[in-house]
């Protein structure tokens, strides 16, 4: 949902859903199979309706951190900056990678690892083939590996661009 708001009014709209249909629920699959795809469906028509990420501010606003309590009788447990910073952008190059992938293949992705869910869990859950979500998935990954790892010259080893260059 790319907004902790509105994922979190997602997930409320799904159980509840999910409660108010609860006798509907025919056990053919986990009932967590069956949460995930009314929570999918969920954020799949909200995304719909809400157009308001095509008109999204160049100059959004900057984060706005709470400062945290921090002891002052104790050592420094603060994080040190330069490691937190670090974290930060590794956080922020990974969230972005995989919003740069497309729809199909995010899914997918954060389906498998992220939620952990096992191949049949989310064939039943997009009404897809396993074939097709194990193809998503690798290309995801390696759409993700490009854009994450592209060496230090821009290239996968040897110079070569990661196109030519065939692991297996």
């Amino acid at each position: 949902m790319k907004n902790p708001a509105d994922a979190e009014e997602v997930a409320q709209e799904a159980v509840l859903k999910a409660f108010s249909n609860l006798c509907r629920f025919r056990a053919e699959s986990k009932f967590s199979t069956w949460l995930l795809q009314i929570t999918y469906n969920e954020a799949r028509m909200k995304i719909r309706k809400d157009r308001r990420h095509l008109y999204e501010s160049i100059d959004g606003q900057s984060e706005n951190e709470n400062g945290d309590f921090w002891p002052t009788d104790y050592a420094d447990w603060r994080p040190i900056p330069s490691e937190l910073l670090e974290q930060k952008e590794v956080r922020k190059a990974i969230q972005d990678a995989i919003n740069s992938l497309s729809p199909n293949h995010r899914e997918v992705l954060v389906l498998r690892d992220l939620q952990h869910l096992s191949m049949k869990e989310i064939t039943t859950i997009l009404g897809i083939s396993e074939a097709s979500v194990k193809c998503r998935l690798q290309r995801a990954r390696l759409v993700l590996r490009e854009s994450l790892a592209p060496g230090l010259d821009g290239f996968w080893g040897r110079g070569e661009p990661y196109r030519k260059v065939r692991p297996w």
